[in-house]
């Protein structure tokens, strides 16, 4: 395999895990802000266990998604030079906008949630997770205005032979960032929808004493992955006017509409090859559709199933069902970042720069190293997560430790 190859292989491995991360935490965030909203307005104390638990879930994958982030970025620096030398002055101010929000409001307003149970008025409380939540989707915006650069560049100019920002308002309002950004909030929500409704229905299932605990969250689950579900494909829906041509071509797969793509692509650009592998770009994006399909058909009857209390509490098989279909959204949104990428090659800055001309002079001997250690280390770091997620959630609410010293007599804490 080509150094090239192997550089784009890299990428997509380490980038594509880190998705996952983001998306359950998007997903998370949302669902225990709402959970906690309930909680503080009406001082149910199921929601707020409810809280606790999912909280701490949410706590473990943010936890184990902030590594795969920095590697991420260190892996950008180090093999994308030719990327950040030629395009970096214009995409590089939405990264680190994307860097202020994440490492030091999210982080700091996280901290303060997880260590301010029991000492920070409720109300205060409350809004350090909705700040939380607002600044995960601020982050994500952020990589979405830079993503969406690279698939269809607006508002710059080229000075000698390197882009400069010309007009930020709109590469803020490229329609190729906007749409996919709603796109991503959809698949967040449904990720972080069908997780809770899975889970909740492992432990309906295996009859545990949280029966009404487990009700509740499988219904926000429930009703919070359907609507998410239409607004996702909505979203996928309007992306499709932004597509590239080559790619829509590649999806197709019409071998007439390739070569239509192709000699366009040859009168636009100069002689070359311009269309991505038709293969993998097809299978991704039916293979997306294909999954939210079994999705909004899964979800939909879930819905009606939880008007009958009996179902709820005995059918089995349905909540067999649920439970296995946790992974689903993320290798839906797998797909859909698969198609989305690899459909713009051969462009690493579509029309204006080649992905072989956007690396670093890295040896192919480096490049190997570089892919082993990475895939390593995310494999370890997806493996100790579902380790840690499952062990979490199999134990319950019970074992829960996020906000325990709100749980202790008031006397005890005051004798620290």
């Amino acid at each position: 395999m080509e150094t090239v190859e192997l550089a784009r292989l890299q990428f997509a491995l380490t980038a594509g895990a880190h998705f996952l991360f983001v998306a359950l935490t998007l997903g998370l965030a949302t669902l225990v802000a709402v959970i906690q909203t309930r909680a503080t307005f009406s001082g149910n104390p199921v929601h707020l266990r409810m809280t606790r638990f999912w909280g701490q879930l949410y706590i473990i994958n943010y936890a184990m998604g902030i590594v795969t982030g920095l590697v991420m970025e260190f892996q950008l620096g180090l093999s994308w030079s030719g990327l950040t030398h030629f395009a970096g002055n214009v995409f590089g101010a939405s990264l680190a906008l994307e860097t202020l929000v994440a490492f030091f409001v999210e982080s700091t307003f996280l901290g303060l949630w997880i260590f301010g149970w029991g000492r920070l008025n409720k109300w205060a409380h409350l809004a350090t997770i909705w700040v939380v939540t607002l600044t995960a989707y601020a982050s994500a915006f952020w990589i979405m205005i830079s993503n969406g650069f690279l698939q269809n560049p607006v508002g710059y100019k080229i000075v000698n032979g390197v882009m400069e920002l010309a007009d930020f308002g709109a590469m803020l309002a490229n329609q190729a960032s906007l749409t996919a950004f709603g796109h991503i909030m959809g698949g967040a929500m449904v990720t972080g929808g069908l997780f809770m409704a899975g889970v909740s229905a492992y432990h309906l299932r295996k009859r545990t004493l949280e029966q009404d605990f487990f009700r509740k969250s499988l219904r926000v689950g429930l009703g919070v992955a359907l609507p998410a579900l239409m607004w996702t494909v909505t979203f996928g829906g309007l992306s499709f006017d932004t597509l590239q041509p080559t790619k829509v071509a590649a999806y197709q797969g019409s071998a007439e509409d390739m070569a239509k793509a192709q000699a366009d692509a040859v009168a636009m650009f100069g002689p070359g090859d311009y269309l991505p592998p038709s293969g993998p770009v097809s299978t991704a994006a039916i293979l997306m559709m294909t999954l939210w399909a079994i999705m909004i058909l899964v979800v939909a009857v879930s819905v009606l199933l939880m008007v009958f209390r009996p179902a709820v509490r005995r059918f089995r098989v349905w909540h067999w069902l649920l439970t296995a279909m946790i992974p689903v959204p993320f290798v839906t949104m797998l797909c859909g970042w698969i198609f989305r990428e690899m459909g713009r090659q051969p462009w690493a800055v579509y029309g204006l720069l080649r992905t072989e001309d956007a690396m670093s002079p890295v040896t192919h001997g480096q490049i190997q190293l570089s892919l082993i250690a990475f895939t390593a280390v995310f494999s370890m770091l997806i493996l100790v997560n579902y380790w840690l997620l499952a062990r979490q959630a199999r134990r319950g609410p019970d074992a829960v430790q996020l906000g325990e010293q709100q749980q202790r007599p008031a006397e005890l804490v005051l004798t620290y």
